[in-house]
């Protein structure tokens, strides 16, 4: 220890100690730099990557929704074999799918849905639900709910008891526009609250999508979730369901808690004035 100490004081070690701190200052700053340089790189090259991809897709979903190409002339075009094989060019052309199917209907997106299975797209986003990444089963989730994909629902319907709020969401609002009130009924037996920002968006789901069968929304009022009682008197009163008053009136006298009591008759008085 004294010899330790005899050391520190000579002050022999102060500039070797200094010379390798810039030494290693000096490398870290230029491993940063490269890094940096790097990345930026990457992703120009990827900017540029996208504009031609772009180019390219605009031209092939144009013929497959317009020009009745079928799946099979497209697997002709070696260029699109080629960039089919790239993970990149998935995201992309499934991005600009996903985006064309939102601002068509009818047959034009029913071409689209075709391509998305046809094309596999629809295995890559069934994939993403295996992420450990939430928000990349979000991303899944919502490509097979925009892309009509019903079988999903089973695979979907697990992810509304989530514990991350927005996958939970994004999957129940996923479930009620591939099967309607069946994405909300497994609600019933739900034992956790749902809190109000929950309740808002499925019911912002239900008007979204125009829901026309709401057959099993009554079922909401027999659980014994306070909650989801108060979600299916809220979804009653929005909708303006009053082929549901009935199921609202033998609420009002069966429960004791004085609460869903109240939004009951608040429920009824809204809808029979």
């Amino acid at each position: 220890m004294t010899d330790l100490w005899e050391f520190y004081k000579r002050g022999t070690w102060v500039e070797p100690f200094l010379t390798l701190s810039i030494c290693l200052f000096v490398l870290t700053s230029l491993f940063l730099y490269l890094l940096i340089i790097k990345s930026r790189n990457k992703n120009i090259i990827k900017a540029r990557r996208k504009i031609e991809y772009d180019a390219f897709i605009d031209k092939l979903l144009f013929s497959v929704v317009f020009e009745d190409i079928s799946f099979s002339d497209v697997l002709k075009n070696n260029e699109y074999v080629l960039m089919s094989q790239k993970k990149f060019f998935r995201e992309v052309i499934t991005e600009s799918v996903i985006n064309l199917h939102k601002n068509y209907d009818g047959i034009y997106a029913k071409k689209l849905e075709q391509f998305y299975k046809d094309s596999e797209l629809k295995n890559d986003s069934f994939k993403k639900l295996k992420s450990l990444k939430w928000d990349v089963k979000c991303k899944g989730i919502t490509e097979l709910a925009e892309m009509n994909v019903y079988h999903a629902f089973d695979l979907i319907i697990t992810f509304s008891r989530a514990r991350n709020k927005i996958l939970q969401i994004t999957a129940i609002n996923a479930c009620i526009k591939l099967a309607g009130t069946k994405g909300i009924v497994h609600l019933s037996e739900h034992t956790n609250p749902i809190d109000d920002w929950t309740q808002v968006n499925i019911i912002h789901a239900f008007k979204k999508h125009d829901i026309g069968d709401t057959k099993g929304i009554e079922l909401l009022l027999e659980s014994q979730n306070t909650t989801v009682v108060t979600l299916g008197l809220k979804l009653i009163k929005e909708l303006k369901l009053t082929q549901k008053l009935s199921y609202v009136e033998q609420l009002t006298e069966r429960t004791s808690n004085t609460l869903i009591k109240y939004e009951a008759q608040n429920v009824l008085h809204t809808l029979t004035v």
